[in-house]
């Protein structure tokens, strides 16, 4: 009788661990964004920029260290990317001038890179089984959100206590405190007939297949959608949205000023999106990840599009934020997922790797046009039209996709 592979694995639950705090301190940037440009007498244009070439050097480095994960060791790269992680926070706390956090912000996007989906998904893909692979995806993005819920929280109360410099020392210390739980992320070995697959075979047959290329155009308006809400969402959320009642429920459990509502509005994302991506991964499983795809894409389209043409208050920000929550990452373990399934799980890091540089540079548009839309017409409301559009774009470019995939010819 054959033994079925248990769900939770050391390799999962590290990973998410891992995730967990990686993304909790990314999720937190944009809670920074007015108390630093307000110190400097800023252009929120500056901050923004800064913030927007971390995603594009987490989407650059992506990768890099996918390939340096299959190459040296999964553990190695994890290790060189909470270093760099925590040095370019360090260095951003002693910051001064736009340009500075500008600089170092391409260290932090590479730490990213380092300690978050690229290569702990790829890690976590291979040490599951073909029967959990789907849902091991969903768990392990599903701890991004985790610590989005509790990131911008965080960091507005460690900013009620202490300096923003501070809290990024914090910050920094908390990234290398999850190398302590590394030795446990013992991933199996590859098959033999995944080591006898090169890399340049692989990645040949991959930009050679449309599909590939779908994929890769189709990922670009989740980059966008996510980065720009999650960097400008709480300024947003503050200055756009009408006032808390008193004595209402909100004011109630604490929540009485629209900054608060801002901050906490991304710990309502994180908590929906736990939901959604599991059930993603679910549902990954089950049914096509193309049309599930196109169906999440068509659904924030038409969730972001009647926010915006809505009166902002706190209750449609309440809801904006649980609806979008439930299809945040649920994107994740479907292309990882879909990745995987096309072109293997040898090289799956650096394919998706090549998949997410699309996600951040639609994540770099998102946030820098944020800030600069804003300093030119005062408001967010002409570059979250272009989210709408773009996520609109990205439920059509799925349906293409071939689902099959071609068997790897074996080497003489």
């Amino acid at each position: 009788m054959q033994t079925r592979t248990p769900l939770f694995t050391p390799v999962l639950l590290v990973g998410c661990v891992i995730i967990l705090v990686s993304f909790a301190v990314r999720a937190s940037f944009g809670v920074f964004q007015i108390p630093i440009a307000e110190e400097f007498g800023w252009m929120r244009a500056e901050f923004s920029l800064a913030i927007a070439i971390q995603n594009l050097a987490w989407g650059i480095g992506q990768p890099f260290f996918g390939a340096i994960a299959e190459k040296v060791g999964d553990r190695k790269a994890i290790i060189l990317g909470a270093v760099i992680y925590a040095a370019g926070l360090v260095l951003s706390s002693a910051a001064v001038t736009p340009e500075a956090h500008q600089m170092y912000e391409i260290l932090v996007g590479f730490g990213i890179a380092g300690t978050g989906f690229g290569v702990i998904l790829a890690v976590v893909g291979r040490a599951s089984s073909d029967e959990n692979r789907s849902m091991s995806l969903a768990i392990a993005t599903a701890a991004g959100s985790a610590g989005q819920i509790f990131g911008a929280p965080v960091a507005e109360w460690l900013l009620s206590a202490m300096p923003w410099q501070q809290v990024f020392l914090v910050f920094a210390a908390a990234i290398l405190s999850v190398l302590l739980l590394l030795p446990l992320m013992r991933a199996p070995a590859a098959s033999k007939q995944e080591l006898q697959e090169s890399m340049g075979a692989i990645l040949g047959k991959a930009v050679r297949d449309p599909s590939f290329t779908l994929i890769f155009l189709g990922f670009f308006s989740c980059g966008y959608q996510l980065a720009f809400v999650t960097a400008h969402f709480p300024a947003f959320v503050r200055e756009m949205c009408g006032p808390i009642m008193a004595g209402g429920l909100l004011d109630s459990i604490g929540i009485s000023t629209t900054s608060m509502l801002g901050a906490v509005s991304l710990s309502f994302i994180g908590v929906f999106n736990i939901i959604g991506t599991l059930s993603a991964g679910w549902l990954g499983n089950r049914y096509s990840k193309k049309y599930l795809l196109a169906g999440i894409y068509t659904l924030r389209t038409i969730v972001a599009a009647v926010f915006i043409l809505m009166p902002i208050t706190p209750t449609s920000v309440i809801i904006f934020s649980a609806a979008m929550g439930a299809l945040w990452l649920a994107t994740v373990p479907l292309t990882s997922g879909l990745v995987a399934h096309l072109y293997g799980l040898r090289y799956m890091g650096t394919l998706y790797g090549i998949v997410f540089l699309s996600h951040q540079i639609g994540g770099f548009l998102g946030v820098w046009l944020g800030g600069r839309m804003y300093d030119i017409y005062g408001d967010y409301t002409l570059v979250w039209w272009i989210g709408v559009g773009v996520g609109a774009f990205s439920a059509l470019v799925h349906l293409p996709i071939k689902e099959n995939r071609e068997p790897t010819a074996q080497p003489a």
